[in-house]
């Protein structure tokens, strides 16, 4: 069947027992057209992404607007339909990111011979939703859902690193930047060169500024738009790593990171 005379598979909508029936091919050049039209705005540009014929392009665009997976605005750009929308609010309902992370925290975990936290901003702390141990013969003192603070942790600090200058410094004025340890960032000013350092390099440190011993490299997780809202870090005893050593494993961690955010849906 072409897709010129194809019918379009939808969700709901169509007569009570009736199975629609479309080849391969119409599937996926309607697939195709509604991926291109969310994220192109102009007729042009959805043809030269799909790389289909005007007139099938068309015709699925035609289709995809009267049943509300796509919608043109004003200025005729193509937009989110209340289909899609939909949709997308209950997918959203429904992520497990410590499901969706686990087998890329695994890896991490035999790449690098550590213990692996992931955390999620919570307020203004951060509270560990997985953590992964290594075959080491020690266990960190850690657990999932201990609440820690987000100035004195590298997952803190990747998530405050995507902060502005005037965020920063409301967040300061909420939580304050209590000692932890002796080596904990206690001022605003020393925070603000912490967090330049941060997005110049795209991690964080964590150099026994939480607990005395224990160090981190952590890195930034993105949800869907783009928003710091998780971090994963690789946790060590520093008797075992210099800190050089530690921050050598930041690309593994960004590495990790990057990929649960595309599993998220953030794309570059």
């Amino acid at each position: 069947m072409d897709i010129e005379t194809a019918p379009l598979v939808v969700v709901d909508g169509g007569a009570p027992g009736v199975r629609t029936k479309v080849s391969a091919g119409a599937s996926e050049k309607t697939l195709l057209v509604l991926e291109a039209a969310l994220t192109h705005s102009r007729f042009t540009a959805v043809v030269e992404a799909t790389g289909l014929a005007k007139a099938t392009t068309h015709r699925i665009l035609s289709t995809l607007v009267d049943r509300q997976f796509v919608t043109v605005g004003r200025d005729g750009s193509y937009l989110p339909g209340p289909k899609i929308l939909s949709l997308a609010g209950r997918a959203l309902q429904h992520i497990d990111i410590s499901a969706i992370a686990r087998p890329f925290v695994d890896s991490l975990v035999q790449r690098s011979h550590c213990t692996i936290h992931l955390g999620v901003v919570n307020g203004d702390e951060i509270i560990y939703l997985v953590r992964a141990d290594s075959d080491k013969p020690y266990v960190m003192p850690s657990r999932v859902g201990l609440a820690i603070p987000m100035h004195s942790t590298g997952i803190g600090k990747v998530v405050l690193g995507s902060y502005t200058d005037d965020e920063l410094e409301r967040f300061v004025a909420r939580a304050g930047l209590p000692p932890r340890t002796d080596h904990t960032i206690t001022s605003l000013g020393d925070l603000r060169t912490e967090m330049g350092r941060v997005r110049r390099l795209g991690y964080a440190l964590d150099r026994e500024e939480n607990v005395p011993g224990l160090g981190c490299v952590a890195a930034p997780i993105r949800d869907l738009t783009g928003t710091v809202k998780y971090g994963i870090s690789i946790s060590t005893l520093m008797l075992e790593h210099t800190y050089q050593q530690m921050e050598a494993m930041a690309p593994m961690a960004i590495e990790t990171a990057d990929k649960i955010s595309a599993a998220l849906g953030y794309h570059l």
